[in-house]
């Protein structure tokens, strides 16, 4: 059995969930997601006096679907997070001369390349700039990754000076940069 996939996932007030198919909809305060299940498992709505909860279920527990259940699960898990809290990523740009711009639905970069980037933002990420730090936002934990990574292999950090977009907790490794020949 799937440890992951046995576990209930329990609705805050506010949520609701509508169960077509094979399509699974949470709406709550922040918005609303939808997820197409794989054909193998089954999610099913129960109410009880401490609140409703959903429970996901596939045809072979013990075989071919357990890696499914769990997966199924923490999606499903993830989408009643994003409708209640939404997710967020930060980004810090490093650089002497690099800028970032708001540009109508997009950002606008000046990374020290021979021209400036545009990065078209997805649908339903929302941005904000102070000085240096990049917070990307959203209810789609998915699209909000996605976008923070993209915008990061704009310019990694490089390991001498620092140079580049890294995340606020990610440690970039410092190299010593190449010593003075000695004269002998």
């Amino acid at each position: 059995m799937s440890r992951i996939g046995k576990k209930p996932i329990f609705l805050p007030a506010g949520v609701s969930v509508s169960l077509k198919d094979k399509d699974v909809t949470i709406k709550g305060p922040k918005g609303e997601l939808t997820l197409k299940l794989h054909p193998h498992a089954t999610v099913t709505e129960t109410a009880s006096e401490t609140g409703a909860r959903l429970d996901v279920t596939v045809n072979d527990p013990e075989k071919d679907d357990r890696p499914l259940w769990g997966t199924m699960r923490a999606l499903l898990a993830k989408m009643v997070t994003g409708v209640t809290d939404g997710f967020s990523k930060t980004l810090e740009l490093n650089g002497v001369g690099f800028k970032m711009n708001l540009k109508g639905k997009g950002l606008l970069f000046s990374l020290g390349f021979s021209h400036d980037v545009d990065y078209e933002l997805p649908e339903g990420v929302a941005v904000s700039i102070a000085g240096n730090v990049l917070t990307l936002s959203g209810i789609d934990a998915e699209a909000v990754g996605r976008a923070a990574a993209e915008i990061r292999s704009l310019k990694k950090p490089e390991p001498y000076k620092g140079k580049g977009f890294k995340y606020t907790d990610e440690i970039v490794r410092r190299k010593a940069g190449k010593a003075a020949k000695s004269d002998k």
